[in-house]
């Protein structure tokens, strides 16, 4: 998706953090539909990265998954920074201003095949 990300445009997959009592699978679900106005349904975790943030004492834990996404609901309002969603291929993002590494750290993992079953997260 292109997103504004302070004063830049920036193109990142649908990302976010977990809200109170909200499980990871919650919050993939969650965060995709309000930043693309698409269903989704996790089938796999393709990785999780830890990236410090390069100017704040923060460190971002990153988990990515695979799995569907439905047709984009109609009348369904994106997050205020969404500009628009896109499909882009690998090669079409590597001409764009990402907003984190991670984004074609995290495909080319998919495209290598990397799936790990969702058990591998425990809720309480």
């Amino acid at each position: 998706m292109e997103e504004r990300d302070t004063n830049q445009i920036v193109f990142n997959q649908p990302a976010g953090h977990l809200e109170k009592d909200e499980s990871l699978l919650e919050a993939v679900c969650r965060e995709t539909l309000e930043e693309t106005g698409r269903n989704f349904t996790p089938h796999a975790v393709t990785g999780v990265y830890r990236l410090p943030h390069a100017s704040e004492d923060v460190t971002y834990l990153r988990f990515c998954f695979c799995g569907t996404c439905s047709e984009p609901l109609a009348d369904k309002e994106l997050d205020v920074d969404i500009i628009a969603t896109h499909w882009k291929s690998r090669e079409q993002l590597t001409q764009l201003a990402l907003r984190s590494p991670l984004v074609l750290r995290s495909i080319d993992d998919y495209l290598l095949g990397k799936r790990f079953d969702l058990d591998l997260l425990i809720e309480p």
